[in-house]
C-alpha cells in the first residue's frame, strides 16, 4: 500500500462532558490534531498561539484552563461549531457567481491550530508567504516529557510497517533519553559556572527581597533556555509540535495544493485532516482544491514537475560529490546596488525619470551620499523603527550550510525566497562549544552516530524521504537565501541579539559581515545599527529580567 494512503494515529485528547460543551462553540473538532477557532474575539485568538511557544499543552486545553474563566460565554451556549457553515457557503457562492472574481478569498481568513506536527512537516507548513505562524519552541519547553507513557515523535506509517519500524522506536526513544540527560548536565553544569547573584537591583542600587526573587527567577530561566538550546540538537525530525497558522482562504488553498502534491506522506494525509476542518469554516474558498479539473490537475502539475526535476538532476549530477565551503557564501549581489537604492531613496521626492536620478548619484560627493541616507535613516531609535521601500532595490543571495535546528528558526521568516535541499547527515555535524565545556561531548557523538546508522536502515527499508525523520537537528542542511535590504535589516538585526540561539547569530552576524566586506555595501551594513555582535554567558538573562520587571510591575 502506499505510504500516503496509510492511517497516522494522532494521540486524542479526553474532555468532561462539560468541557466538551464549552469547546463545541469555539472549536471545529474536539479529537483531530487539527482544529479552526471560532466564535471568539481576536485578540483572544492571537493571545492563544502566542501561548505555543511556551507550553506542552495543546490550545484546547490551553482555552479550557487559561481563557475561558476571563471571556464571557452565556451567549455562546446554544453554538455547535463543529457542525459547519450551510449558509455563508450559500452566500459566498451567490457572490462569487455574480462577480466571479476569485480574489474574494483573500477577504476570509481562519485561526487554524496544527498539533502534533513534525519537524520535517512544520517547514512545509510554514513555507507560505501570506501567512502568519506562531510554532511551539524548543527552548523554552522540555521535549523529553511523554504524553500517554510515549515520547512526542511522529511515527511514519511507511516506516512503522517496514522491516525496521521496531528499531525505529527504540532508537528515536533513546535519542529522546539522551536529550533529557543532556538537558539535566547542562542545567547543572550552568548552574555551577553562573554568579548565583542576581543582576537585579532596587531604588538606590540595594538589593531588594523582590528584586533578589525577581533576578533569581530570571536568572534559572535563562539557564533553563541556554540548556534546551545546547541539548536541542539531539532531537530528531520527527519530534512533533504544534503550529498556530492564520491566513486567507486563497493562502490556504496554495498551501493546500503545495501539500498535496508533497512527496512527504505526512504532508498528504495533514492536507486532508486540514481541508476538512477548513470547510467548516470557509467552505466555499477551498471548493477547487478536490475538483478534478481545478485543484487536482494542478497538484498534479506540481508534483509531475518536481519528479521531472529530481530525474534530471540526479543525473545531471550523478558523478558530483558536495566541495567542501564555508558556512555562510554570499554567493550573489549586484556591484551598482548602492546607487541604485540611492536612486530609490530621492525618486518619490521628486518629479524626475529614474534614470536622470540615476545620473545625478553617480556625480555625488561621499560627503552628500553618506548625507543623503542619513536624512533616508533618520534616528532608528530600536530596530523596529526601519526606514522605507528604497532599501528593497538591493537584494543578496547566500549559500548557508547550518545545524537543522537553526534553519527551522530561520525558514520561518516570510518576506524572502529559501530554499532548502533534503536532510541527511552526510554534510556533518559540530558539537556546541558549552557541551564540550560541560564535558558531554562524547555523549552527544553517540547519539549522532546513531541518528546516521538509523537513517542508513531506514533508507534501505523506507526509502531517504522518510528516514529524514532520524536525523538529529544538529546535523547540516544545505539551504539558499535571498532577500533585499530591508528585510536583511529585519532578518540579521532580530537574530543576531544576544537572546537568539548561538547557531543562528553566527549565521546571520556573517551575513552581516559580507554584506559589508565581500559585497562593498557597507552604507547598507551602516545602516544596519541594531546589529549585536557582543558575546555574553547567558544570552537571555536580560531579556528574562525584562519579563520578571514587568510582570512584577503589573502585580504591583
Amino acid at each position: 500500500m502506499r505510504p500516503d494512503l496509510l492511517v497516522i494515529h494522532y494521540t486524542a485528547e479526553t474532555f468532561t462532558r462539560e468541557e466538551q460543551d464549552v469547546l463545541r462553540r469555539y472549536v471545529t473538532n474536539l479529537r483531530q490534531p487539527v482544529f479552526a477557532l471560532v466564535n471568539l474575539p481576536e485578540v483572544v485568538k492571537g493571545a492563544l498561539f502566542a501561548r505555543y511557544s511556551r507550553t506542552h499543552k495543546t490550545l484546547r486545553r490551553l482555552l479550557l484552563d487559561e481563557f475561558v474563566d476571563d471571556l464571557d460565554i452565556s451567549g455562546d451556549e446554544t453554538i455547535d461549531a463543529t457542525v459547519g457553515v450551510a449558509r455563508a457557503e450559500q452566500l459566498y457562492q451567490r457572490v462569487f457567481v455574480e462577480y466571479g472574481d476569485d480574489s474574494v478569498a483573500q477577504l476570509g481568513a481562519v485561526h487554524l491550530a496544527c498539533e502534533q506536527a513534525s519537524n520535517l512537516l512544520t517547514k512545509v507548513l510554514e513555507r507560505g508567504r501570506l501567512m502568519s505562524y506562531l510554532e511551539q519552541s524548543t527552548r523554552y519547553l522540555a521535549y523529553d516529557e511523554r504524553v500517554q507513557g510515549r515520547y512526542r515523535y511522529h511515527r511514519p506509517p511507511g516506516v512503522m510497517t517496514s522491516s525496521a519500524g521496531t528499531r525505529f522506536i527504540g532508537d528515536v526513544d533513546r535519542m529522546f533519553d539522551a536529550y533529557g540527560d543532556m538537558v539535566r548536565r547542562m542545567t547543572a553544569w550552568l548552574t555551577d559556572h553562573h554568579d548565583p547573584v542576581p543582576s537585579v537591583a532596587g531604588a538606590g542600587g540595594t538589593m531588594s527581597s523582590v528584586a533578589a526573587k525577581g533576578g533569581d527567577l530570571a536568572r534559572r530561566r535563562a539557564i533553563r533556555a541556554q540548556a534546551f538550546d545546547a541539548a536541542r540538537g539531539l532531537l530528531p525530525a520527527a519530534s512533533l509540535s504544534n503550529v498556530g497558522i492564520f491566513g486567507s482562504g486563497q493562502a490556504y488553498e496554495a498551501l493546500l495544493l503545495r501539500m498535496r502534491a508533497h512527496p512527504l506522506p505526512e504532508a498528504r494525509s495533514y492536507a486532508q485532516l486540514m481541508l476538512t476542518e477548513l470547510r467548516k469554516v470557509i467552505p466555499s474558498f477551498l471548493r477547487r482544491v478536490d475538483q478534478t479539473d481545478r485543484g487536482i490537475v494542478w497538484s498534479d502539475y506540481l508534483e509531475t514537475n518536481r519528479i521531472a526535476m529530481d530525474e534530471f538532476a540526479a543525473e545531471l549530477f550523478a558523478d558530483e560529490t558536495p566541495e567542501p565551503v564555508p558556512e555562510v557564501v554570499l554567493t550573489d549581489w549586484d556591484p551598482a546596488g548602492e546607487d541604485k537604492m540611492l536612486a530609490a531613496m530621492l525618486f518619490p521626492y521628486t518629479d524626475l525619470p529614474e534614470s536622470q536620478i540615476t545620473a545625478r548619484v553617480k556625480k555625488m560627493t561621499e560627503a552628500q551620499r553618506l548625507e543623503l541616507v542619513q536624512r533616508y535613516v533618520g534616528e532608528r531609535a530600536n530596530r523596529r523603527h526601519r526606514p522605507s521601500r528604497a532599501l528593497e532595490r538591493i537584494d543578496y543571495r547566500f549559500d548557508v550550510l547550518g545545524d537543522y535546528g537553526s534553519f527551522r528558526d530561520l525558514q520561518r521568516h516570510r518576506l524572502l525566497t529559501i530554499e532548502w535541499q533534503p536532510l541527511g547527515p552526510r554534510h556533518g555535524y559540530a558539537v556546541p562549544s558549552l557541551v564540550d565545556a560541560a564535558g558531554g561531548g562524547e555523549a552527544y557523538d553517540e547519539v549522532m552516530e546513531l541518528s546516521t546508522e538509523l537513517y542508513n536502515a531506514l533508507v534501505e527499508a523506507a526509502g531517504p524521504l522518510e528516514a529524514s525523520y532520524a536525523v538529529a537537528m544538529a546535523y547540516r542542511v544545505r539551504y539558499s537565501m535571498q532577500f533585499n535590504a530591508r528585510e536583511a535589516m529585519h532578518l540579521i538585526e532580530l537574530r543576531s541579539q544576544p537572546q537568539g540561539h548561538t547557531d543562528y547569530r553566527r549565521i546571520v552576524t556573517e551575513m552581516y559581515r559580507q554584506i559589508s566586506e565581500v559585497a562593498g555595501h557597507r552604507a547598507v551594513a551602516a545602516m544596519l545599527s541594531h546589529v549585536d555582535l557582543s558575546e555574553g554567558a547567558l544570552g537571555r538573562l536580560g531579556a528574562e529580567e525584562a519579563t520578571v520587571r514587568r510582570r512584577s510591575a503589573e502585580l504591583a
